[in-house]
Parts: C-alpha cells; structure tokens; sequence
C-alpha cells in the first residue's frame, strides 16, 4: 500500500510522459517492496501529482531557473529494506531523469524522500492495515500467479 507524491513545475512534463513516468514509478516500487505485480497491488499504490506555478518551485529563495522535482514516497514500516529503499531511488531518480530531460550529471535536480508509517498507524477501509497482512497477501497472489509445476 505505498504512496508517492511527484511536485514539480508546471510545464515540466508533457501529460503523456507524465502518465508513462506515474506508471513506471508504481511498478517500480512495487518492485522495490517485492510485491507481485497484480491488480490489487497497483490498486492500492497511490500516485498524486502536484504541478505547481513555475514562481512556487524555489532554490536560494528564487523560482528554479530549471525544473526541479520531489518525490516523497511513504510504505509501511518494515516494507523496504536499506538496500530497497537505495534501489528504488536510483532507479525511480533515473526514471524522472529520463522523463524530464535532465543530464545525469544534474540528477541533483530530483530529490526523492523516503517515509515509513509505524506498524498500527496506517488504516485504511475503516481499520488498520497490517503489514504481516499485506506480506500474507502478497505471498498468496504470487502463488496463485505462479505456473503449475
């Protein structure tokens, strides 16, 4: 049940390379949390968008003289490891890169936050979401994706 939020300048993204890059960055942190690829899954990550007026995105107290981008992502506590949480930002900061235009050696121009929400404090459809639940979920999908053996 991950979330991410990309803010950036207005005018940034074209709504198509916006779309592409919004898809790219589910599957990819999907992929991060080791969770299958499934309907369900992708249901419940959450993408929002937030293209701001190019005089509200500032560095040094300025508008951005070239578009900068932020991506916070918040799972579940426990759902990414150390080393998931550093494949998902080289992989998600490449994905924004590419989509922007920006050169690797300005990949200082994406930001990407990593937040985790404590075990018993996520409620969703009027309870609380726990991780071992999803965890169990996640195994029972892959199972059933799984070709007979």
């Amino acid at each position: 049940m991950p979330i991410f939020e990309i803010t950036y300048p207005q005018g940034a993204l074209e709504p198509d390379v916006r779309a592409q890059l919004v898809d790219d960055l589910t599957t990819t942190l999907l992929r991060a949390e080791r969770a299958p690829d499934t309907q369900f899954f992708r249901d419940v990550t959450w993408g929002y968008v937030h293209e701001l007026a190019g005089d509200l995105v500032l560095a040094a107290g300025r508008p951005v003289a070239k578009p900068t981008f932020k991506l916070d992502v918040t799972t579940p506590e426990g759902a990414l490891s150390d080393r998931r949480r550093e494949e998902f930002v080289v992989e998600a900061t490449r994905l924004v890169r590419e989509a922007a235009g920006i050169p690797e050696d300005e990949a200082l121009r994406v930001f990407v936050l990593m937040h985790e929400v404590a075990e018993g404090s996520w409620g969703a459809a009027g309870g609380i979401v726990r991780f071992q639940a999803l965890r169990e979920m996640a195994k029972a999908q892959r199972e059933e994706a799984a070709p007979a053996g």
